[in-house]
């Protein structure tokens, strides 16, 4: 069974752009990607998307639908009423390139800013062995995939572009946090995550998480705890006393 959806999609640059409207088929069981493609293929070639593996596993094809960041693959026509309009956008918090296209490069400056994994200097690779119990803590967030919904939606970066430079976002900050609880690093993150990538300015409002398409707690299970770990080493006084102490006794 097919029926005519009425489709609002933003066309531009970095110079400029509008909606234009579109009324374009949409077949059982199809996702709002499976539409832009028929646009593309029926009524505008020019019509620029990012988009990969259309399996919601390489993050390629975020976008905004009806204002909510979401993955276009992941986005089900039948969650839309039939004489809905259904406006699809680009990511709000990063510069257009074209159409639904935008330059995602502030993701990657952030991810060269945070430490690699670091391991005992006198650990073997062969002695990387671990209990699945070891490593269960952090191997959720493994799971990202990069799509940016998280960064894009996360209102410390989407109304306030002058806090890009001090703030990492949410994909980085859990990043710190998966290497804090990592078991075999040894870097101690918790002032570089408050100090340099801006944890403080997370004010936990769980926007991350529920646009998250693999489903990861990254307030509750990444940036709480983190927050609690940073707080623990700058308040907790008898924490305050023992690393302050052990400062002393290793001068």
């Amino acid at each position: 069974m097919s029926y005519k959806a009425n489709f609002r999609v933003w066309r531009g640059d970095d110079t400029g752009g509008a909606l234009q409207d579109f009324a374009v088929e949409v077949n059982d069981g199809e996702v709002v990607l499976d539409i832009i493609h028929r646009l593309q293929a029926t009524q505008a070639s020019d019509l620029a998307v990012r988009w990969n593996c259309k399996a919601g596993k390489c993050g390629s094809c975020s976008a905004e639908v009806n204002g909510r960041p979401r993955l276009l693959c992941m986005t089900r026509m039948s969650i839309f009423d039939e004489d809905e309009v259904i406006t699809v956008t680009p990511m709000r918090t990063f510069p257009v390139i074209r159409d639904l296209v935008t330059d995602v490069s502030f993701n990657y400056t952030k991810a060269r800013e945070i430490p690699s994994f670091t391991p005992p200097a006198d650990l073997a690779p062969g002695d990387y062995r671990m209990k699945q119990v070891d490593v269960e803590r952090s191997q959720e967030f493994r799971k990202c995939i990069e799509c940016f919904l998280c960064q894009n939606t996360c209102h410390v970066v989407r109304d306030h572009e002058e806090n890009k430079q001090n703030f990492a976002g949410p994909r980085y900050l859990m990043r710190i946090a998966e290497l804090e609880m990592h078991p075999l690093d040894v870097a101690d993150r918790r002032d570089a995550a408050q100090d340099e990538h801006g944890l403080g300015y997370c004010n936990i409002t769980k926007c991350c998480t529920e646009v998250c398409p693999e489903g990861i707690h990254i307030t509750d299970n990444a940036l709480i705890p983190m927050k609690e770990r940073v707080a623990d080493r700058k308040y907790d006084p008898l924490v305050w006393l023992g690393t302050n102490l052990f400062r002393r006794n290793k001068k």
